[in-house]
């Protein structure tokens, strides 16, 4: 349970992180969701393949693999939100 936590936090800091970046690089607010979506979808066309990945079997994924991803999830809506923010408040380096 503890490691679970632990994941959950790392990935929203991660993801976060990430996506503060490439916010500032990029010049666009919602560039890091887009791309969390991106990578879902391509792991789900790359399990429906037919290949014998980990997304074959359907109970494959527990809620202890889904939470992180969750996680990882809000950590990217939170980065795009706080662009927004700085750039509202006239940050132009945002």
């Amino acid at each position: 349970m503890l490691q679970m936590i632990i994941a959950t936090v790392l990935m929203m800091v991660l993801f976060f992180g990430i996506g503060f970046i490439l916010n500032m690089l990029m010049k666009t607010t919602w560039f890091p969701l887009y791309a969390f979506i991106a990578l879902i979808i391509g792991l789900v066309i790359y399990g429906m393949t037919g290949s014998s990945s980990f997304m074959s079997d359907s109970t494959s994924f527990t809620i202890v693999d889904i939470i992180p991803a969750i996680g990882g999830l809000v950590g990217a809506v939170l980065s795009g939100s706080a662009i927004k923010a700085l750039r509202i408040r006239g940050f132009k380096m945002f």
